[in-house]
């Protein structure tokens, strides 16, 4: 089994910690969507959304999130036998956070200096791959359509209003049912808590931890039991934790800068 994804990827997060948490075995490729990595043709015939993970079994190739998972689910069970670990309360959960899309909440929050030289950058790899690969072309034409449109998204006041308010009513539903057990479905962890670590992760990247994990004592509590698991130290600590955050943010930049000044996309 392949993964194609990246420590940035809030859905890669979540398929990794539930890889891990189950315990299954998978080769890992980082492939960096800040580079433009994504775009790269051999992704892109398999996955023209370019969104990361990609998950890929022999010919089988899976690239939506809750797919991943569940397919996940389906193999452990066909392998060890017994019944699914995802309860109706878990898939309820797992649906209720992959409501919450994440993209606009995380590019209103990152300065503009930063997101417009991005943006740039990855223009200028999807232009590059399409004079690569022509017969993908038309394709590579609809992300780089996409591209442009988010720009005119994030002058949009009510869409961001809009992202903002459904993180804020998950993560207040969240503390509430976090008074009555000890994770999101219970008192064992499950997949719903896969999904929905990776979301407090990304606040703190951010460093809007005080305003959105903090003030909620539940949640605040939740988190630092979390961050003592396994699974949480290889998927996310590793690469966000104090300084490690700074030092992942500065290879990226200085990877960036350089293919600018060079002109290599």
């Amino acid at each position: 089994m392949q993964l194609y994804h990246h420590p940035y990827s809030i859905d890669s997060q979540r398929v990794r910690l539930a890889l891990e948490e189950k315990g299954i075995d998978y080769t890992s490729h980082h492939v960096n969507p800040l580079t433009g990595k994504n775009m790269d043709s051999f992704l892109f015939r398999m996955n023209p959304s370019a969104k990361l993970p990609v998950f890929q079994n022999g010919s089988h190739v899976i690239f939506r999130t809750m797919d991943i998972i569940l397919y996940m689910d389906r193999l452990i069970v066909s392998m060890n036998g017994g019944d699914t670990a995802i309860t109706t309360e878990v898939m309820e959960w797992m649906h209720k956070i992959d409501g919450w899309n994440p993209k606009m909440f995380t590019l209103s929050h990152t300065p503009n200096k930063y997101r417009l030289f991005v943006s740039k950058f990855v223009r200028r790899v999807v232009i590059a791959r399409m004079a690569e690969s022509p017969d993908l072309a038309s394709v590579y034409h609809v992300k780089l359509r996409d591209a442009y449109e988010v720009e005119d998204k994030l002058a949009d006041p009510d869409l961001l209003k809009e992202s903002e308010d459904k993180l804020v009513s998950l993560l207040d539903e969240a503390e509430q049912q976090l008074y009555d057990t000890q994770y999101l479905a219970g008192e064992e962890f499950t997949l719903a808590d896969a999904m929905f670590i990776p979301v407090l992760a990304r606040l703190t990247l951010l460093n809007l931890e005080e305003e959105y994990i903090n003030c909620r004592p539940k949640i605040a509590e939740y988190y630092e039991l979390v961050k003592h698991r396994p699974s949480y130290k290889k998927v996310i600590g590793r690469y966000f934790s104090g300084w490690r955050k700074y030092r992942t943010l500065l290879k990226t930049s200085f990877f960036l800068c350089t293919r600018s000044m060079f002109r290599k996309y």
